[in-house]
């Protein structure tokens, strides 16, 4: 079993002696009940990790011993989900599973047929909810470096990320080819998809992304919700792409 793993900022990785303290701490010692001499990672987020032994337990926190650092170089190629915004708790459900499966980048995008808008505050707390489901589930996943989770995106903004990938896919439920019959998947550079609302994508939407050279496929026979569809085509990128056979061994 892998051991279990907690966010920490990155300055408290660079010493011999670590104390986990805090809601981390108290996770890993009441909720978690992690006793002396057990492993324990510790990771900033961003591919720094200390592996580390339980010296001690207090109340609400543990103390640890670094006995090794590691870092964990951006996986290339690189996955990007463009996500038009879910309603309701949907949202940060497809962050925590797109988190879990390995997507490197979330963009929320409020697409011309979203029900929900975001502006102002709302955009700014929806973006936050986003952030702490990614955390959450990057924990839970076991992830040394986490999802990056843009600001909310306008259509021109989207159009900019598929401009500047190697491969820009756009889901779209009446495609004619399959994400899975795309067999040539780059080696390096951004994999984007594009997820559209439950009301779909408008054709001035379809025909600003296929300009800069994104291509439409659907998933399958059955229409997806948006908030699943982007879980499902990311599995089958990173599958295709090799990641899935080249994650590194601790």
């Amino acid at each position: 079993m892998t051991p279990p793993l907690f966010l920490v900022d990155a300055s408290r990785l660079a010493t011999e002696e670590v104390r986990l303290d805090g809601a981390e701490g108290r996770h890993a010692a009441r909720v978690r009940r992690i006793g002396v001499g057990e492993r324990v990672d510790l990771a900033d987020g961003s591919g720094a990790v200390a592996e580390c032994v339980v010296v001690a337990v207090a109340r609400d926190a543990l103390d640890l011993l670094v006995r090794s650092r590691r870092t964990e170089p951006p996986p290339q190629p690189r996955l990007t989900v463009v996500q038009a915004l879910p309603k309701g708790e949907r949202a940060e459900l497809a962050v925590s599973a797109m988190t879990e499966v390995g997507v490197d980048a979330i963009v929320p995008w409020t697409a011309a047929r979203c029900v929900v808008t975001w502006d102002g505050d709302r955009a700014r707390r929806g973006v936050a909810r986003w952030r702490t489901a990614a955390w959450e589930a990057g924990k839970q996943a076991r992830r040394a470096r986490l999802p990056e989770v843009y600001d909310a995106a306008s259509t021109r903004d989207v159009i900019d990320v598929l401009a500047e990938a190697a491969l820009a896919v756009v889901l779209h439920e009446e495609a004619r080819q399959p994400l899975s019959a795309l067999t040539v998947i780059p080696d390096s550079g951004d994999l984007v998809v594009v997820v559209g609302p439950e009301g779909g994508l408008t054709p001035e939407e379809l025909t600003a992304f296929a300009a800069v050279g994104a291509d439409t496929y659907r998933l399958g026979p059955t229409v997806l919700r948006s908030s699943t569809a982007g879980v499902v085509a990311a599995t089958l990128l990173l599958a295709r792409s090799g990641r899935w056979s080249a994650f590194p061994t601790c």
